[in-house]
């Protein structure tokens, strides 16, 4: 049995299944001290230490499903795109993309060949875990965010005048990106992925005009090639209020709410049929402990026991959360019996 994997079939659960974006990560103890030696790069290149990272919160935490220790950027290199994961900065790109001869450049890898560790790690990561395992992919106008912008930004004005000045090139950039991360995700689905979410960190910064026209097609066109696959497919954004009708008709099976928006109207904005996951204000973690169980359990009151919902964060833990939140939080979720929908 699997209360993840029932809760995202909409099959009734024994209790809210809960786990959390980067839980395998510098809150925990055991993995600052693998840190102290390892790399992130070296980690997911060595499919032993990615297994024992995937799955230190599963052993800790309990929680209901085990999220590759990996990062979006990764499969990148199989495009040809030369990058360093820079410590308290994020990726930085050697050559940012400036024009259509640069994303003309830009190789489309077939599968496993855009990140081939990755996929070894997730074969030994699956084979361990007493958990469905959760793997993922940058959605294209993230990843292509930091491709154009050469780092992590606030403003996104490069990313947005590379869209306005050369749309053809965009088009052709997040068709590349989108071709390269269906085939990514269908080789993890291989490698034994229960489920794969879609990271579009950065959509917030988008109007709805520029999301619906111009990103959206290459969003659905991911969902759309692995929904053949049989796995639960999940959204992910942030500051995305203003989008969530249209990130529903891209067509995931839950789509994960930040905590800019209550649960239930979130809920009721993409539509009951389809699940939900989140939404817990990352931040919280860092209040008290009656904080921490009172927002954990508005956040279920809201989801009212209706069958779809994985609780979640909004976004990623913070690395400052102590362990004890984590914890507390975990078993608040688990403790939780709403009464039926009815």
């Amino acid at each position: 049995m699997s209360r993840f994997l029932d809760a995202v079939n909409h099959r009734p659960v024994d209790a809210t299944p809960v786990w959390l974006m980067r839980q395998a990560g510098r809150s925990l103890p055991e993995y600052r001290r693998l840190r102290e030696r390892w790399k992130l790069v070296d980690i997911v290149a060595q499919p032993e230490l990615c297994a024992e990272v995937t799955l230190q919160p599963v052993r800790r935490l309990g929680v209901d499903a085990a999220v590759m220790f990996a990062d979006i950027m990764l499969p990148l290199r199989g495009m040809g795109v030369e990058f360093e994961l820079v410590e308290d900065v994020g990726p930085v790109i050697a050559r940012p993309i400036e024009s259509a001869a640069d994303v003309e450049r830009l190789r489309v890898p077939a599968g496993e060949e855009a990140a081939p560790q990755v996929i070894t790690a997730v074969r030994q990561v699956v084979g361990e875990s007493p958990v469905p395992v959760i793997c993922f992919c940058g959605a294209p106008f993230t990843l292509a965010s930091y491709l154009v912008e050469g780092r992590p930004s606030r403003d996104f004005k490069k990313v947005k005048a590379f869209m306005y000045n050369q749309p053809e090139a965009f088009e052709s950039l997040l068709a590349k990106l989108a071709a390269t991360m269906s085939g990514y995700l269908a080789a993890q689905v291989g490698a034994g992925a229960a489920a794969i979410q879609v990271f579009d960190s950065w959509v917030g910064a988008l109007a709805v005009e520029d999301y619906e026209s111009r990103v959206l097609p290459h969003t659905r066109a991911i969902l759309d090639a692995v929904a053949p696959l049989g796995v639960p497919r999940i959204h992910f954004g942030t500051h995305t209020a203003s989008l969530l009708e249209l990130i529903a008709s891209a067509g995931p099976d839950l789509v994960s709410l930040d905590w800019r928006v209550p649960l239930d109207v979130g809920w009721t904005r993409v539509g009951h049929h389809r699940g939900v996951q989140g939404n817990l204000d990352p931040a919280v973690l860092l209040g008290p402990p009656e904080l921490v169980i009172e927002r954990a359990r508005d956040v279920l009151r809201r989801a009212a026991g209706r069958p779809g919902h994985v609780f979640n964060l909004g976004h990623g833990v913070l690395p400052e959360t102590p362990l004890e939140s984590l914890q507390l939080l975990i078993e608040t979720v688990h403790e939780w019996r709403p009464a039926p929908v009815g």
